[in-house]
């Protein structure tokens, strides 16, 4: 669910990345290859929540892909190997029971007009995440972006790193992993930096305090 109409999101989302659609899968390729593949196995069946236009889900490396997102425009980025669900995110999942081992979101939850549709949304991914399956949520972190946060229009709901993990261990997951400082902020309107800064900026782990404004968090299905 999102606070704002499917076809106000096609418009909004193709006038802020039609720039730099390219660059953004060059990013996700080093993004996964030096940081996200570790989470899933190859065997695993994973969910894209909110994939946009398919960065992630188009290249990440499993058995079975799903991406969900109430945007129309985001089938056409899909990879044909990705099984497309567009739907409202905080209703019922055509998904069945215990049927995923990871759900990844990236920049998607801010979206959401509120925590009650959060809340919905978290317990559809517990009921289709499989005992031990993951979830893995990165957003920007509202405690170091108290002005620039509210300069995208599609921007409603503010999260921390704690939060966000408060919501799913109050929903039956155990925290894995809580990064308050991840990656920075956003590439919208920013320089493209050659992709190798970001391969180095990975491995410098004292970087992220510096520049990181989004949190990452990881949780398993107990």
């Amino acid at each position: 669910m999102s606070a704002n109409e499917p076809a106000e999101l096609e418009k909004i989302y193709e006038a802020r990345f039609r720039e730099n659609k390219e660059y953004r899968g060059q990013i996700w390729s080093v993004l996964l290859a030096e940081f996200f593949q570790k989470f899933v196995k190859p065997s695993d069946h994973v969910l894209d929540l909110g994939c946009g236009y398919g960065e992630f889900i188009n290249q990440v490396q499993c058995a079975k892909k799903y991406a969900m997102d109430l945007n129309h425009d985001a089938l056409k980025y899909l990879d044909k190997s990705v099984t497309f669900l567009e739907q409202d995110c905080s209703k019922h999942w055509e998904l069945p029971d215990n049927s995923l081992q990871v759900v990844f979101t990236s920049n998607f939850f801010e979206h959401l007009p509120d925590k009650i549709a959060l809340g919905r949304t978290l317990d559809e991914a517990r009921r289709c995440l499989a005992p031990g399956g993951r979830i893995i949520a990165m957003g920007p972190n509202i405690k170091y972006l108290p002005a620039t946060y509210w300069e995208f229009w599609d921007h409603h709901l503010p999260l921390t790193e704690n939060s966000m993990t408060e919501a799913l261990v109050t929903r039956g997951f155990q925290s894995e992993l809580n990064v308050a400082k991840f990656l920075p902020y956003t590439m919208v309107n920013q320089p493209r930096y050659p992709i190798f800064f970001l391969s180095l900026y990975l491995k410098l782990r004292p970087a992220w305090g510096f520049f990181g404004k989004q949190f990452l968090v990881v949780a398993r299905k107990k």
